[in-house]
């Protein structure tokens, strides 16, 4: 199939990496001018990878943990006063306007070619259709959660996507998973539920019933629209990402244009399409969008320990600040769930470096 010839394309190449960095870590440089000018350009090239990892870690993890924060600080009364279908359609606007621009400059300094160009076949544009769909279901799950949970409960629950793209990247690529891997989703199902007991009510864990159906299907949602995208874009490496992006936003925008003419089509009309935003909806569509672009840059350029650290730090990045902006209370149940979590994320890391 071709997903199994996307894999064995994907170890080929990382096994050819592995050796390079081994050979270059063991290697000794000598007197000769040109084996010392190679040196320094390996060296150069290391620098500038680790600081792009850097880069993107830190965006993401900001990005991650303010997300949810934004989305809670958007209510007023405890429920949206903008729609929540128009918000969806500008971050998919803006993230189709920032993989224009950035091809815009690429064109200008590269000029356009095979690679680069949004011109395309009928066979590469007709898969971005499946992950776009999914996106919009998943991105408006993702603010009705909020009903029955709060920002750090969020962070937490949403770790379950690591188990649904871990099967799936077992059925759909094919990919072998390790037993430290498959022990790290019993421990991130555990860390979950640890995280959301609740010792002060009747009820054992703190999210209802609902919320519990909408995390799993927010997981399921997104581990399938993950490994869907990421086998579109590891199908063609040498395609530019803004492009492979640009596609895909595209669709989002019809789709979530679609949603709202469905969903909000009477408010839009009397209210207007920017009814109800405030500053904060502003701020919380730019870091969706943002987002987006920096999740497509760790599939394309990142590795796994770039969404370890980036995950864990979200977490309790967002309980922090949900003290005071909220005044969550930080429990041991949730400090006990989270360290287990990260332990999970950590464990999943390390079982598919040794796979």
């Amino acid at each position: 199939m071709e997903y199994r010839k996307i894999k064995d394309e994907d170890e080929v190449r990382d096994g050819a990496l592995e050796d390079v960095e081994k050979s270059f870590l063991l290697s000794v440089p000598d007197n000769n001018s040109s084996s010392g000018r190679e040196t320094k350009t390996d060296i150069h090239r290391t620098k500038a990878k680790w600081k792009r990892k850097s880069v993107v870690t830190l965006a993401l993890t900001v990005l991650t943990s303010s997300q949810a924060i934004l989305i809670v600080w958007s209510k007023r009364a405890g429920k949206y006063e903008y729609s929540v279908t128009t918000a969806n359609f500008m971050v998919e606007t803006l993230k189709c306007a920032i993989s224009l621009v950035a091809l815009g400059r690429i064109w200008k300094r590269d000029g356009v070619n095979e690679d680069n160009r949004l011109t395309s076949t009928l066979d590469e544009v007709i898969v971005y259709p499946i992950p776009a769909v999914l996106y919009l279901v998943k991105n408006l799950l993702q603010y009705y959660i909020f009903a029955y949970v709060d920002a750090p409960g969020y962070q937490i629950l949403k770790n379950f996507n690591i188990i649904s793209t871990g099967v799936l990247y077992r059925i759909i690529l094919k990919k072998k998973l390790s037993e430290i891997q498959w022990a790290a989703f019993v421990l991130l199902t555990a860390g979950c539920t640890t995280a959301q007991l609740n010792s002060n009510s009747d009820s054992v864990l703190q999210t209802p019933f609902q919320g519990w159906v909408m995390a799993i299907v927010m997981a399921l949602l997104s581990g399938f629209a993950g490994v869907y995208t990421e086998a579109i874009i590891k199908k063609r490496p040498s395609r530019n990402i803004n492009v492979q992006n640009f596609w895909l936003y595209i669709f989002g925008m019809c789709f979530n244009c679609v949603a709202m003419l469905v969903q909000d089509f009477d408010a839009v009309m009397n209210k207007g399409f920017f009814h109800g935003y405030s500053f904060i909806t502003v701020l919380m569509i730019i870091n969706h969008a943002l987002s987006g672009i920096a999740v497509s840059m760790v599939m394309k350029y990142a590795d796994n320990i770039v969404k370890v650290y980036s995950t864990s730090v979200a977490m309790l990045l967002t309980a922090v600040v949900s003290v005071f902006l909220f005044g969550f209370h930080l429990s041991l149940a949730f400090f006990l769930g989270t360290v287990v979590v990260s332990v999970a994320i950590y464990l999943h890391s390390v079982g598919k470096t040794q796979r």
